[in-house]
């Protein structure tokens, strides 16, 4: 199975479009090799500026680039940009409609044995409360590649969250991106399964799992969310009666949120959220976690089938 990490499709991508427009810029906080940067800094030395650890300061400075033109993409660890910059990110960006995007690597738990400070689990909470701000969450590398072109064509600020490590392909090279719209895997009726990130290739695994016994599940990958596809969400509710949530995230504000919010204005179904639980996690690696957590393939085709035991 062919693996890519997002953060190097971002770094690819990012350089080869940088090289045709000189207004794009990136801005890094002292993670260089965190991001995956590789040449991009001594190929475009004047399309780069290194902020050092200050992320409060890097939205700042890429809000002022941005409001004098400038396409601008400030990378860096998720669990700082989300926390120390909500501010900024809220004000500088959002609220002051700068173009700016902020790519927050190392998401969810993929700092593993860095421990609670490292983590980014209260994110997508915050950041999907905040008006005029695009929230992504791409599974992986190809989509992370798309992501790039449609962030090219709009001027809204955006947050998006990667991990760190390698996750297997779904997407062929070229798949297009549609912000704002979910992406259905398979036609199965018995359940349905939403997730984001690095869960998306877990649940699909999970399926196969699941159609192994008799039971037939479609997985919605749910990358955009915010703006959020609704449709979606109810579609699933009305054709599988049930749905299970599957994210990277805190069991509170995030993907589980944000369905059953959906699912009980319009179609009330049993609805599970599985996630991080509010608790401290376990330092280990994202796999170790997932194990522990019943997170894992074989973790979310057991909830699948509690879960039916709902309908």
């Amino acid at each position: 199975m062919e693996k890519e990490t997002c953060r190097g499709a971002f770094s690819k991508k990012i350089l080869e479009e940088a090289k045709k427009d000189r207004d794009i810029v990136v801005v890094c906080t002292d993670s260089r090799g965190s991001a995956s940067l590789g040449s991009y800094p001594e190929e475009l030395p004047e399309q780069f500026v290194e902020m050092g650890i200050a992320e409060q300061n890097s939205v700042t400075v890429s809000a002022g680039m941005a409001y004098m033109g400038k396409k601008v993409y400030a990378i860096g660890p998720a669990s700082f940009y989300s926390m120390r910059s909500a501010e900024q990110v809220k004000v500088d960006m959002a609220y002051s409609h700068n173009n700016v995007k902020v790519i927050g690597i190392s998401g969810g738990i993929s700092y593993g044995a860095l421990g609670a400070t490292h983590h980014s689990l209260q994110d997508i909470a915050l950041m999907r409360a905040i008006p005029n701000l695009i929230v992504e969450i791409p599974s992986d590398a190809s989509q992370m590649t798309g992501l790039v072109d449609a962030f090219l064509a709009t001027e809204t600020p955006a947050y998006i969250r990667i991990g760190r490590g390698a996750v297997p392909t779904i997407y062929p090279k070229d798949v297009k991106v549609e912000i704002g719209k979910a992406i259905r895997h398979g036609d199965g009726t018995d359940a349905a399964i939403m997730a984001c990130g690095q869960m998306v290739w877990r649940a699909l695994e999970a399926a196969k799992l699941l159609e192994e016994q008799g039971i037939h599940v479609s997985v919605w990958d749910v990358h955009s969310l915010k703006p959020f596809d609704e449709a979606a969400v109810i579609e699933a509710a009305r054709a599988c009666g049930c749905i299970l949530t599957v994210e990277e995230h805190s069991i509170y504000g995030g993907l589980g949120s944000a369905v059953t919010e959906v699912v009980c204005a319009n179609h009330p179904v049993p609805v599970a959220v599985a996630g991080i639980p509010d608790e401290d996690v376990p330092n280990g690696s994202d796999s170790e976690v997932f194990e522990h957590l019943e997170l894992d393939p074989k973790g979310i085709s057991e909830r699948v089938k509690k879960l039916m035991e709902r309908k």
